[in-house]
């Protein structure tokens, strides 16, 4: 079986590898300069750098749907600028997993494949996709919602150690972000991080550069450019965050949930306070 992804982020390489150690092909979509702050652990690197590995799993960057093809049969996960994500018209996967995070409303997809599912807000399960998996942290980060939204963008980044806004990076002015520190790197308050148009990109705290957008990407202001974790431990900065791996792991149990029901009859998959309860139609 075949899944697609549109958006290589952290969130969709995560599910991705989840996926892909089950038994799928992988296929993911992305942007010419994807802004993605979290490469350590993101396939979109790839568009970078032609090859990456995330968590032992690899994959290559395909520059034509002949290379996609002759990735997937070398058994690694296929990465191609897409930004329309038409590869999936000509793939005909069994599984779409939008990844993209927009945040915004967005069109059914329902028509795209067999099982459609949806990363946060935007979504609207049995509407748009057939299952939206909630990325808000608390209670319900990486729960499968079979019906209805997730819950709506805060805005507010999750707090660190009591560092909530102050933690990320963000773009002074429009322009060409330039980085000076790498990912990996241990930050003081004050130091410059990177520039946008010349413009200085200053530390807000003290810790450990998480994520860092690609040197060369074009942003405009205000856009995310990196993260800053105050716990300073460079592992977490080179592996999957606890959050990706709930997210991937709602990802995992929609698609298996959702297939099973095409092989069983047309069934509708209700969450509500009491849990999942399963309602012939």
């Amino acid at each position: 079986m075949l899944a697609l992804f549109k958006g290589a982020g952290e969130f969709g390489s995560a599910a991705a590898r989840r996926l892909y150690l089950m038994g799928f092909q992988v296929v993911m979509t992305e942007l010419p300069q994807p802004l993605c702050i979290r490469r350590k652990v993101s396939f979109a690197e790839c568009v970078f750098t032609g090859a990456t590995e995330v968590d032992s799993i690899q994959a290559q960057r395909a520059t034509s749907l002949e290379r996609v093809e002759e990735i997937l049969a070398q058994g690694m996960i296929a990465v191609i600028v897409d930004p329309d994500s038409t590869t999936g018209r000509h793939l005909q996967p069994t599984v779409v997993v939008d990844s993209r995070m927009l945040k915004e409303p967005t069109n059914s997809q329902l028509d795209q494949a067999p099982v459609v599912i949806g990363l946060g807000p935007g979504h609207i399960a049995g509407e748009t996709v057939h299952a939206v998996i909630e990325t808000n942290r608390g209670h319900n980060l990486g729960r499968v919602i079979y019906q209805g939204t997730a819950e709506p963008n805060t805005g507010v980044p999750a707090p660190v150690r009591g560092n909530t806004t102050a933690r990320v990076l963000r773009a002074p002015a429009a322009g060409p972000f330039e980085g000076i520190r790498e990912i990996g790197d241990h930050v003081e308050v004050g130091e410059i991080v990177g520039s946008v148009a010349s413009q200085p990109v200053i530390a807000q705290i003290s810790g450990i550069v998480r994520g860092l957008l690609h040197s060369g990407v074009q942003v405009e202001s205000g856009t995310k450019l990196g993260d800053i974790d105050p716990r300073d431990v460079r592992e977490f900065c080179l592996t999957i965050s606890d959050k990706a791996n709930a997210i991937a792991g709602g990802v995992a149990e929609a698609c298996f949930w959702l297939l099973r029901q095409l092989k069983t009859g047309p069934q509708i998959a209700q969450i509500n306070t009491e849990g999942m309860k399963i309602k012939s139609v």
